[in-house]
Parts: C-alpha cells; structure tokens; sequence
C-alpha cells in the first residue's frame, strides 16, 4: 500500500473516494437522465397545458357568450311580449266591462230616457269628450237605440280617462248611431270648418268582425278613419233578444311599438313582430324575409319554404322558443320568439351569429401571440440550461457527492413542483401563480414566470375582451342611429307626389363613411313650384354629416320663405358664414322647376354643371356659370340663370363622387362615361336612370373602396 501526500492508494480512503467518485459518476448519470426526462416531460405538459388552455379559452368564451346572448334575448324578447300582451289584455277587460254594461242596459231599457249627446265641437279639441256621428240617410232622433246607449257616456268617459292605453272608446248601435270618447274633436271637421257626422261604423272591419266572431274581436293592424295613426281595434257585440244590437270598441295605436321595433335594429340584431296570420308586422329590415310587405304581398312565415324558420314562427305563436339557431337571407341568426297570446302575435329578436362569434376569435388570437412568446423564452431559457448543466456537472465532480445531491436537488425539485402545477390547472382556474419554491434565480424561475405571466395575461386579456366589446357595441349603435338619423332626414319615399303626374323625381345618395357629407332635398314651394337642391359638403364623416344637416336646413327654410335662388343661396351663405369657425363650405345647387311651362330659374354654388336632355334627344352637359362655395366668404352674391326643361325631357344632378369614382387602376369615371351611361338608356325614368348609373359606377369601380359619397337626382317633365 503506497501512500502519497497522505492519500493511500488501495487503502480505506482510496476506497471511498473510488466510492465517492462512483457515487457522483452515478449521480451525475442519473441527474443527466433525470434532467432529461424532466425536459421532455416539461415540454409536453408545456404543450398539453397551452392546448388545453386555448381550448378552455374557446369553450369557456363560447358558452359565455352563447349564455349572455340567451339570457338577455329570451328574458328581453319575453319582457316585451309580455309588456304588449298586458296591455291588449287591459284594453280586452274594458271592452267585456262596455260589453256588460250594454247588455244590462238594454235588458232594462224600458227604465231608461235618453240622455243629451252632441256632434263633435272644435272648443272641445284636447278634452276628452263625449261625440256622436251616424250613417248616411239616419237620424239619430229616430233610434229607439240611441236613447239606450246615451246612458253609456259616463262609464266610457271614466274608462277612457282612467286608461293610457286607449286612443278611443266606442259604442256603434245596429241602427247607425255612434258615440264615442276621445280628445280629438278637431280631427272630425273636414277643410271648409264643417263638422263631419256623417260615419259609417257598420261596414268597419271592426264591427262586421266582432258580429261575426259573437265574440270579443281584435282586428289586424289598420290606420285610423280620420288620423294616421296606426293600430287596432278591439271590438265585442251586444245582444239583446238574441239579436245584436250595438258593438263596443275601443283604439288602441301601436305608434310606441312601431318607433320601438323600428330603432331596434343594431350591430347585426334587431326586434319585430310577426302577426296572428304569421305575416310581418313591424319590422325595422328594409328587405330580406323580416321586411314589412304590404297586406296583399305579405306571405305567411309559417308556410316559408323554410322549415325552420316555418317551425320556429309557428312555436312563437303559442310558447316561448328559447334560443334557436336558424338560417335566414343567407345568414345565420340566432332567434328567440315570445307569443303575444291575446292577440295572437308573436315578438321576435334576432341577431348575426358571426358577431357573437368575435371575441372568442380575438381572445385566441392574442392567446396564440403570447404563447408564442412565451415558447421563445422557454427554448431559450433551454439552451442557457444546457450551458448551465456542463458547469455544474464540473462543480459536482470538483465538490463531491454533497453538492452533487445538492444541486440535482435544487433543479428537479422545482421541475417535478412546477409540473404538477400545471397539470393542476384546468376549468376557470388557469392562472398559473409564483411560490417561493421556484425562485431558484435560473432558467426555472424564468420558466415559471413566463408561465405566471402568460396566465395573468390571458385572464386580464378576457376582462379587456368585455370591455372592448361593450365599447364597440356603444359605437356601433351610435353611427348606426346617426346613419338612419341622416337618411330620415332626406326624401326617400317614392313615389314622392303621387298626386302629381306632371314629372316624376327620384334620387339616391350612397355615403362613403357611415354617415355622409351629400345631401339633396326636393320639395313642392307652392302648387305650380318645384324646389330641388344637389350639395357636397367639405370633408367626411360625423363633421361633414352635420353640417350637411344644418346646411340642408338653411336652404329648405329660406326657400319656402320666397325669393329666387341666387338670393336664397346670399342668406344661406350669410346665415352659415356667421359661426363657421371650423371654415367648413359647403357646394349648392339649387333651382325652381315651374311646373306648368317647365322653366327652371337657377342659381350655382361652385356645384357640378347640371346635365340636361331635351325631349328626343340626348343628355349633354349644361355648363352654367357658378358663384363661390357656401360659407367661404361672407357677403358673396349669386346670379340667377335660367333654361327650359321640355316635356319628355329630363334633368340629372349629382355630386362629383359620380364623375370623380375610382377604380383599382386610380382611374376616374370622368364626365364622358357619366353621360354615356346616361345615354344608354336616355328615355328611361328617373328611378331607372339613377340605378342604371348607380350599375355603371359599380362595374367601373369594381373591387375598389368608396372614395367620396355617391350622391344623384333625377326629374322627368312628362
């Protein structure tokens, strides 16, 4: 046994340090092993763990949205229902109490004398009162009927007053004689100031209803014999010796559930109610299955090629549908109906699948971006590991065994730890937290606060996703109401004077923006006087949207005070000029077409030359001579120029978003193919003219965005 520097080989020490030396060998084999293995099984929890958490994040975001949407569509589309059918309810227990009364009242008529009543009154218009009209031929002196239901004026006078839900309060006798309450007298005086008695009740749908029915009646939705309004009537009979002897009544306008219905519509959602004939009744869709037709091109939905949809309508009739998921116009709605069960009705809401769809799209989308950074760290944090390992292997081998347990202990612990938390996470909790354990200042605490952060991300980038949605949807619904705002504020009925056949007028305008800049106006000045107005406002958007409206104001207040054009556009000009701080402006074409000779006597703000085809002809650009654009300088005056627009001929204006239409190539549609098109079909009408136009631009333009608001107009003399 030789001994060198107190070390004896082959002896007990040589022995434990050959021991030790195996030891550590073994150690840092089996640390290298465990090491290894512990990567790989990390790397498949990292990878199991983000697939699970996006398919958490998916589920969990779908269900959510998919619970908020039903909760909130069935318990509001409920809600209304129940609101309206309450009300028809309350009016149909006021009929049965009339119906009551009458009978009891004819059961005792030999008690009764009759009672004063009076034709409408003009001083009485505002208070609710008593009234009485009859048939063509009868006079009320002669019916033995009248002086029964004359003792009816105080019971319906307390039930009109006692009630917000009637309009009127009605008793019709079988031989032609009316009473009923309201505080409308005014409306019952025809042009010259003379009251109209005369009314015939029996042939109303009502009254032919209730007595066919011999029962409590409701009948379809119907405009008011002597108002506009819209609404029904609900209607029941009165026997007496087994034949009927009146019919009570009661209005009751719908105009709050119309302006309802017709403002719900938002964000790819909207509300309307389908009738007893399964026929749309109030609907705020312009086109499409839900759009309102009228009575005789109304389909019944219940009938719809759609099965679905017939199912689904049908249901809604009777009981609540819950949330149903139906295709409709090419779309995927989600649904949800409510019956109206008092007047057979039923309530519908609707929204767009796709947008409820959203945020769960843009959750995993921000997920997908953070776990890719995170995974970049992790590999990173890998290599700086394997560095780290050949140290320490070398600090293992010069320490000994102690530093080796103490180092392998120092990496696997916090692996195997930091692994079972993650497999731990799933459900609502997957948030991923620090502990003092895996601040081991390596590559692991980097690991684990990635992960942290990730996880604290991912539930604060849920909270943000609601209150960006939320946010969107307050936008959304406020650019919507102002493009509806700013289209209710142009002409868009058609025809627009259906009582004059001497020309024919229609015009459209198409902004680039939510809301526009464009606006037209037309309008009767006096009978033989036809204004028509074509203005492009600066800029786009909201602040051209609203000085577009005051602009269009100006000129249609001015214009029916009187004057020619030239001096209507000096007091807009000067009216504008005033508070135009934003140094807005605005072009103005305006002229008054005299309707009986064709003359049109005009006046041009800086505007787009008119275009003009005479009878057999064709169109050709009208080069007038323009002023300075509204609201560029104070003081400025504008000539009055004039032309004749024959009959047979036409008139077209537009704004330059016609001519000055780009296609992908950032070439301009230009005033040669403006007339050209016009051309095609010169003799056309105007409706046909302008979506002929309309067509042209479309093709030319092609898949290119709407540069500037498409705005134009059309008169035909005929």
């Amino acid at each position: 046994m030789k001994q060198i520097f107190g070390f004896k080989i082959g002896g007990l020490m040589h022995k434990i340090f050959n021991l030790v030396l195996v030891f550590i060998l073994a150690i840092i084999g089996v640390f290298g092993c465990v090491s290894a293995y512990q990567a790989k099984e990390l790397t498949t929890v990292v990878n199991d763990a983000s697939n699970e958490q996006q398919q958490a994040i998916e589920r969990v975001s779908g269900d959510t949205m998919h619970q908020v949407i039903e909760n909130s569509m069935v318990k509001t589309n409920g809600l209304q229902a129940y609101i309206s059918d309450d009300m028809f309810s309350e009016v149909k227990g006021d009929i049965e109490l009339l119906q009551l009364f009458a009978s009891e009242l004819f059961a005792n008529q030999d008690k009764l004398s009759l009672q004063p009543v009076d034709y409408p009154q003009l001083e009485k218009n505002g208070v609710a009162s008593v009234q009485m009209q009859h048939s063509k031929g009868v006079d009320p002196a002669d019916s033995d009927q009248l002086r029964v239901v004359s003792n009816m004026q105080n019971i319906m006078l307390s039930l009109f007053q006692s009630s917000d839900k009637l309009s009127s309060c009605i008793v019709s006798t079988a031989d032609g004689v009316t009473l009923y309450v309201d505080e409308r007298s005014g409306e019952y005086f025809d042009d010259n100031g003379d009251v109209i008695k005369e009314f015939e009740a029996r042939e109303r749908p009502w009254y032919k209803g209730a007595v066919e029915t011999n029962g409590v009646y409701f009948t379809g939705i119907e405009h008011d014999s002597f108002t506009d309004y819209i609404g029904v009537v609900c209607s029941a009979p009165v026997y007496y010796n087994g034949e009927v002897v009146a019919v009570v009544a009661a209005d009751i306008f719908l105009d709050t559930m119309a302006s309802y219905v017709n403002t719900s519509a938002e964000n790819g959602g909207f509300v309307c109610i389908v009738d007893n004939n399964g026929e749309v009744a109030f609907s705020p869709m312009q086109d499409g299955t839900f759009r309102v037709d009228p009575s005789n091109d109304a389909g019944d939905l219940r009938k719809s090629e759609n099965t679905k949809l017939a199912e689904f309508i049908s249901q809604s009739m009777t009981e609540s549908t819950g949330l149903r998921d139906i295709t409709i116009d090419g779309k995927n709605y989600y649904m949800a109906g409510y019956p109206i069960p008092t007047v057979g009705w039923a309530a519908i809401s609707c929204i767009e699948k796709d947008i409820t769809e959203m945020p769960a799209k843009m959750m995993l989308d921000e997920f997908d971006r953070v776990n890719n950074d995170a995974t970049d760290k992790f590999e990173n944090g890998t290599k700086h590991s394997k560095q780290t390992t050949l140290v320490m292997i070398a600090i293992v081998l010069i320490l000994g065994s102690g530093s080796a347990l103490y180092v392998a202990s120092r990496i696997v612990k916090p692996v195997e730890f930091m692994t079972e938390r993650i497999g731990e996470l799933s459900g609502k909790d997957l948030e991923f937290k620090m502990d003092d354990s895996l601040r081991t200042g390596d590559e692991i605490e980097v690991l684990a606060e990635s992960f942290a952060t990730l996880s604290k991300r991912t539930v604060e980038y849920i909270q943000q996703i609601t209150d960006i949605t939320a946010e969107k949807e307050r936008i959304g619904a406020e650019l919507e109401l102002a493009t509806k705002i700013q289209a209710d504020m142009l002409p868009n009925i058609y025809p627009a004077f259906p009582e004059r056949s001497e020309f024919d007028i229609y015009a459209t305008m198409t902004p680039a923006k939510e809301v526009g800049g464009d606006f037209y106006d037309f309008f009767l000045i006096d009978n033989d006087h036809l204004g028509m107005v074509m203005a492009d406002v600066s800029g786009k958007g909201v602040p051209a949207a609203l000085f577009m409206m005051m602009s269009k104001i100006l000129v249609n207040n001015y214009a029916l005070m009187g004057g020619s054009p030239a001096k209507v556009l000096e007091q807009v000009n000067n009216q504008i000029c005033k508070n135009n701080e934003e140094e807005m402006f605005v072009t103005v074409w305006f002229g008054v077409l005299e309707i009986s000779t064709g003359k049109v006597t005009a006046a041009n703000a800086g505007h787009e030359y008119p275009i003009l085809k005479k009878a057999g002809g064709e169109f050709e650009l009208f080069k007038d001579k323009h002023g300075f654009v509204i609201g560029g300088m104070d003081g400025m005056r504008y000539k009055d120029y004039e032309f004749t627009l024959e009959k047979g001929g036409t008139l077209f204006l537009y704004t330059d978003g016609v001519a000055e239409a780009t296609n992908a190539q950032n070439e301009l549609f230009g005033t040669d193919r403006m007339i050209e098109a016009l051309n095609k079909n010169a003799d056309a009408s105007p409706t046909d003219l302008l979506n002929n136009m309309k067509q042209a631009v479309d093709e030319f333009v092609g898949e290119a965005p709407q540069f500037d608001d498409l705005t134009m107009l059309g008169v035909k003399l005929n």
